[in-house]
């Protein structure tokens, strides 16, 4: 999950982590990033997302959301990538 280039994408889209420390940004846990991203990023955003990690792993992490962390999504942002996820992964 510590990529170079997942590093990087977390250090160029640093201003949705605003309230993440600095010195853990590049520690976040992939439910966050994915849940950040999905939520608050740009169609670019998500795009280069899927790019890096792949549209099956960040498929697996969002189906993966159970109880609180499930409901952190917006509800328009979780019906939209449960269909695009269950057709494209």
């Amino acid at each position: 999950m510590n990529s170079p280039e997942l590093k990087a994408f977390i250090c160029r889209n640093s201003n949705l982590f605003w309230y993440t420390p600095g010195d853990k940004k590049e520690n976040i846990s992939p439910e966050f990033l994915v849940e950040t991203i999905l939520n608050y990023g740009s169609m670019d955003e998500i795009k280069t997302l899927i790019k890096i990690m792949g549209v099956k792993e960040i498929s697996q992490v969002f189906f993966g959301a159970k109880g609180r962390k499930k409901l952190n999504y917006y509800p328009e942002i979780y019906n939209f990538f449960s269909l695009f996820f269950t057709r494209n992964a």
